[in-house]
């Protein structure tokens, strides 16, 4: 019998103070409950957290197989009650890891007929597949979901689209393919580490921004995308430099006395920036502006735009010849090229009823989407005339709002106090007027002033603009105001037939450097120069999923088709979705997507030339009743009238049409739903008013009221006197 070892009392002090590290580590960082784990890794294991004296890794409690989530959101842990975690982790303790072989182990494989039963940090370590979504199930390694690949599949040598690292293209645990891009492979750390930061709104395809298929896939192959904001959005400040303004005036010569510094929220010392760069900026004075709301564009702006211009025309014009040549050339041809993709059969069947209905007059179809309105409630709208934008946010946020009542527009000050604004007559019309007017401008689209697309702003993305800049343009059409006719053509027929049979033009890449990498593609004369094209910017058509081998000069086109599609069309997707919820609004979408070229030519810049039979018969005359003496006189005037207007449109007098609609309703073109009230020509005679030799204008009722003039040049001279004479209608 050996003998017993005997401690001394140094030992047995050294084995005490051991146990007391030991315990007070544990008290500082006890394990967790279910994996008995020390390990606080967020990223592998969830948060890890301590309630009622339990301390829980967030992944070990979600994916418990006999745990239910019966509390709410502030109850417990994540709605998990202590009561249930006491009991799930009292049914773990008598299940053993198939992995480790330690007990605890909470998680099973779904699989009703497989009885393993794993830790999550085991099952990880294992190849698991772990489900955050739907009913939150696991999987073990011998029944996890796996990808399939075509039997076609020829294999390769390419990189992680992520971190760009080579790759070898065969799905495995480590290696996920994409659902929606056939030549894309991910690591699964890569994609795990993105859908972290990116969260749910902003994880997608890194390739084609692909994301309802994508999340879909990935979710189904156990990566964890937590339904919260992006990391970059949730730190603080971190787009403080966007709240920054140039405040300088940076004009060839500044008038201002204080110096170039110096600036004024009102008055001709007003600060205006450069309407594309922004970095550059104006006094009203300095650039002899008569407004804030008139755009200005910096030198330099100026110089690229007009440059820009000029190459613009000289493409188009050599499209339309070669178009011309290519028709010519081809006896075989009865009918000229057609103008929009080949469509499916039914997307045919639906474009060919739109067409059918697209004769219908827009009055008819904006007043049948007018009925809709109360006209005996009114809604009241209280805004800074000086900022209808926000104004506007916050009334139609508020709960009393409703689209479908009356409007009544009240401008008042930040103080809440009356703003009395003379000369405006009709101030619904004028607010929707500054509001269509602030959007062309806006950050939310680019371009030229009349062919607008819109632009990936981020911030307008995550405070919702482009939906309420939809909402309030389908406002704006049902309530009388003015229609947007700044967007491009590119950007209506995605309203009307969808983005996904649209092709942009090259007149739709707002971006200089973009547009310098079109031109390059187009220019490209032999397969050597494509070729390298594609070297050079690997990088951006690999983010634009563009990058592909090219084997003859027939790729050209459609490589620059994909990224004309990429730029213009797929980058704002997001943009687009909120925008076209924006306008579904009062039925506005559903009419346009009915009426497409109806909408076409008020939504899409179109010049618009009155003439003389136009104005003309937009006014009702009214004719004095019971008095032939009058009604004589008065059609003597009325002929004065129209040999007026004959001369206004053959440019014989110094009055123009838009001045002379402006001086009788206040604006200076014809509403989409006309007039409301139709405009009226009366007649001053000599018992009705003091001063009868010039005409005049009442603009609340839209009336014009004529001379009783006896000869057609003094009618003509009181007419120009009057128009050309009223403060704003000044012909330039």
């Amino acid at each position: 019998m050996s003998p017993r070892r005997k401690f001394t009392k140094s030992n047995a002090k050294i084995n005490d103070v051991t146990k007391e590290k030991q315990q007070l580590q544990r008290n500082q960082n006890p394990p967790c409950a279910f994996c008995r784990r020390n390990d606080d890794c967020p990223e592998k294991y969830g948060e890890k957290m301590t309630y009622g004296g339990i301390t829980l890794h967030y992944y070990c409690l979600i994916m418990s197989s006999g745990l239910y989530q019966r509390g709410e959101e502030n109850e417990g842990i994540y709605g998990f009650l202590a009561d249930d975690i006491k009991k799930e982790i009292s049914r773990a303790s008598r299940m053993k890891c198939r992995v480790c072989k330690i007990t605890g182990a909470s998680i099973g494989c779904a699989i009703r007929r497989c009885q393993k039963s794993f830790h999550f940090p085991c099952g990880v370590e294992n190849q698991c597949i772990f489900q955050f979504t739907g009913q939150f199930e696991s999987y073990c390694s011998q029944h996890k979901p796996v990808q399939k690949v075509p039997s076609s599949w020829s294999g390769g040598s390419y990189t992680c689209a992520v971190c760009l690292d080579s790759i070898d293209p065969c799905p495995s645990y480590d290696v996920l393919k994409s659902p929606c891009c056939k030549n894309t492979w991910f690591h699964r750390q890569c994609l795990q580490h993105q859908a972290l930061s990116a969260g749910m709104f902003f994880f997608r395809c890194t390739i084609c921004n692909n994301k309802d298929e994508f999340q879909k896939e990935m979710l189904r192959l156990g990566i964890h995308i937590p339904e919260r904001d992006a990391s970059w959005e949730l730190e603080e400040n971190a787009f403080q430099e966007l709240l920054q303004r140039h405040h300088r005036c940076d004009a060839r010569r500044c008038f201002c006395k204080d110096g170039r510094e110096y600036a004024e929220t009102e008055g001709k010392w007003t600060i205006v920036l450069c309407k594309y760069c922004g970095s550059s900026g104006t006094h009203l004075a300095c650039s002899l502006m008569i407004s804030s709301l008139e755009d200005w564009e910096c030198l330099e702006c100026r110089e690229i735009v007009h440059k820009s211009e000029k190459l613009r025309k000289r493409t188009l014009s050599s499209e339309i010849k070669s178009t011309k040549r290519k028709f010519k050339d081809s006896p075989d041809s009865r009918h000229p090229p057609s103008k929009c993709p080949r469509l499916s059969g039914e997307t045919q069947k639906e474009h060919k009823n739109r067409q059918i209905f697209s004769t219908r007059p827009l009055t008819s179809i904006l007043k049948e989407l007018r009925s809709q309105i109360k006209l005996n409630v009114i809604s009241r709208i209280k805004v800074d005339r000086t900022n209808v934008w926000e104004g506007a946010l916050k009334e139609m946020k508020g709960k009393v709002f409703s689209a479908t009542n009356t409007l009544c527009i009240q401008y008042s000050d930040k103080a809440g106090k009356p703003q009395e604004v003379a000369h405006v007559t009709n101030p619904l019309y004028d607010f929707f007027n500054l509001l269509m007017h602030h959007l062309q401008n806006s950050t939310l689209f680019e371009g030229l002033a009349t062919s607008k697309n819109l632009t990936l702003n981020y911030q307008a993305l995550r405070l919702d603009w482009y939906y309420e800049a939809g909402r309030m343009i389908a406002l704006s059409l049902v309530h009388g105001g003015p229609w947007p006719n700044f967007l491009s053509k590119t950007l209506f027929n995605c309203l009307a037939y969808g983005p996904d049979i649209t092709e942009p033009t090259m007149e739709d890449v707002a971006s200089f450097e973009v547009a310098q990498k079109v031109m390059k593609i187009k220019e490209s004369s032999t397969l050597e120069q494509l070729k390298q094209f594609v070297n050079e910017n690997a990088e951006y058509l690999s983010i634009a999923g563009c990058l592909r081998p090219v084997w003859s000069l027939d790729d050209k086109e459609l490589l620059l088709k994909d990224v004309l599609i990429f730029h213009v069309i797929n980058r704002v997707c997001s943009p687009l979705e909120r925008f076209r919820e924006g306008l579904k609004f009062l039925g506005v979408l559903e009419a346009i997507q009915t009426y497409p070229e109806t909408f076409s030519e008020r939504l899409c810049y179109k010049p618009q030339k009155f003439t003389a039979e136009i104005v003309g018969n937009l006014f009702l005359i009214n004719f004095s009743a019971r008095r032939k003496s009058r009604m004589i006189l008065e059609s003597k005037v009325v002929d004065f009238w129209r040999d007026y207007l004959t001369d206004v449109e053959g440019g014989a007098t110094k009055a123009s049409f838009e001045g002379i609609l402006t001086f009788a309703t206040g604006t200076n073109y014809i509403p989409p739903i006309s007039f409301l009230p139709s405009p009226s020509i009366k007649f001053l005679h000599k018992n009705d008013v003091i001063q009868n030799r010039v005409p005049a204008g009442q603009m609340s009722h839209n009336c014009l009221k004529l001379p009783m003039s006896k000869t057609y040049e003094e009618f003509k001279e009181s007419m120009d006197f009057a128009i050309c004479n009223t403060p704003g209608l000044k012909r330039k």
